[in-house]
């Protein structure tokens, strides 16, 4: 008897990001349960027992204009799946001080090694936007800051933060599953100072913070920015990521109407991340 398959879906997402958190939503209401990010998207697996109850029109992101979304279908046999799964994950190195690895990964020798299995979350670190948050956060001072990670994933910025010398961190994201899979990594890592939060930013609305991490996408960016510059104490520093280079026009003029002044910013491909900082009134 062959073994029982997965079925794969192999799905070209842009923008990825939040596309691949809503698709991966989305799809697990279906019975998908397992995700794995790649450079063009996420590959999501099913049974193959209930893969022919599965209805794509049930999915809103697919029927929206908003992305561009394909896909291929491909069987993997059960036997094979954690050896493709491993396979496929590889190490991320930053700035030649930072490791962000997988738990069956050998311990690295680099400064900051950080173990993270990302089950259904963005962040690994492989996408360019996380890669450049990782870096902007290896190039600036934390030691004894109060941060916030806002959709925070894996809990990999966060991590990261505290290794750098933050004392308090809170992070949040709206999905159950990120928030989950944050804790895990949290332990995983034996981070002390991370405080995980489930629901939307105006949870920690009334906090103030020294500096701000926010990896997200352009709408959500655009509207909340006001918001992230009224948590910033005076002279805080906000860093953003999740749009590409045509799209810092519009993040700069909605930062200089929140008092923000742009400082540095990092690009990898199309993809771009900001340094802003608090102007004092």
């Amino acid at each position: 008897m062959s073994d029982p398959v997965f079925v794969c879906y192999d799905f070209n997402i842009e923008p990825a990001i939040p596309g691949c958190e809503i698709l991966i939503a989305q799809l697990s209401q279906l019975g998908f349960d397992s995700f794995q990010e790649h450079e063009n998207g996420i590959s999501a697996y099913v049974d193959s027992k209930i893969s022919s109850e599965i209805d794509l029109k049930d999915i809103q992101i697919l029927n929206t204009e908003e992305f561009k979304i394909s896909f291929e279908i491909t069987s993997v046999e059960k036997q094979n799946w954690n050896i493709k799964w491993e396979s496929n994950f590889e190490p991320i190195y930053v700035d030649n001080i930072c490791c962000v690895r997988a738990p069956f990964h050998p311990k690295s020798d680099y400064k900051y090694d950080l173990v993270i299995e990302p089950k259904m979350s963005f962040g690994t670190g492989h996408h360019e936007t996380t890669s450049m948050m990782i870096s902007f956060i290896l190039a600036n001072e934390f030691t004894n800051s109060y941060v916030c990670d806002i959709g925070s994933g894996t809990g990999v910025l966060a991590i990261l933060a505290e290794q750098r010398g933050a004392n308090k961190i809170d992070a949040i994201d709206i999905d159950n599953w990120c928030y989950l899979n944050s804790l895990e990594n949290i332990e995983r890592n034996n981070s002390k100072n991370i405080n995980v939060y489930e629901g939307e930013v105006e949870k920690l609305k009334n906090l103030r913070y020294d500096s701000i991490f926010a990896n997200i996408n352009l709408n959500v960016l655009l509207n909340d920015i006001s918001t992230y510059a009224k948590m910033l104490n005076k002279n805080g520093v906000l860093y953003l990521s999740g749009f590409y280079k045509k799209d810092i026009n519009k993040i700069e003029q909605e930062a200089k109407n929140s008092s923000l002044k742009l400082i540095e910013t990092k690009q990898k491909n199309d993809w771009v991340s900001l340094k802003l900082s608090k102007v004092s009134n």
